[in-house]
């Protein structure tokens, strides 16, 4: 697989998959040993944890994740990324606020047989919370507890 392919192959799955939401068609960018080592404590590090993952931020939020750098080598692509998250739902017990928190991290992808084999990812996802925190007080918004639901 040349290095353009490999890259178009990285921005149609952040596009497709993360972007858009469309969890349905994973496979086709997933090899089927395909392991993610990014995922939360507790899903599986695998297609069907990505899914759950995938669905469950797009249940809390409208991500738009931007590539602000993307470099490849054989069977690798790095991405440096900004996040850009319009929270539309609960997300760590916070309502929604309707802002938009923005982040920044790194995902890297092993890639074989066409398909992506590995994940591995770094965001801040401390950033995203502490600017849901504050939109919510600013809100008027009160964090989900055990006392209040």
């Amino acid at each position: 697989m040349h290095l353009t392919e490999q890259k178009d192959l990285i921005v149609r799955f952040i596009s497709e998959a993360w972007n858009a939401g469309n969890t349905s068609q994973l496979n086709t960018f997933l090899h089927p040993a395909f392991k993610d080592y990014s995922l939360p404590a507790g899903m599986p590090p695998d297609a069907t944890g990505l899914k759950q993952w995938i669905d469950q931020v797009h249940q809390s939020f409208e991500p738009l994740t931007v590539i602000e750098e993307h470099l490849a080598e054989p069977g690798h692509c790095m991405l440096r990324i900004s996040m850009h998250l319009k929270h539309t739902g609960v997300w760590r017990g916070i309502p929604a606020t309707g802002q938009t928190a923005v982040t920044s991290g790194f995902r890297s992808f092993a890639i074989k047989d066409g398909r992506i084999i590995e994940h591995r990812a770094l965001i801040d996802g401390n950033a995203v919370e502490r600017q849901l925190n504050e939109a919510a007080q600013l809100t008027g918004c009160q964090p989900k507890t055990a006392g209040n639901g």
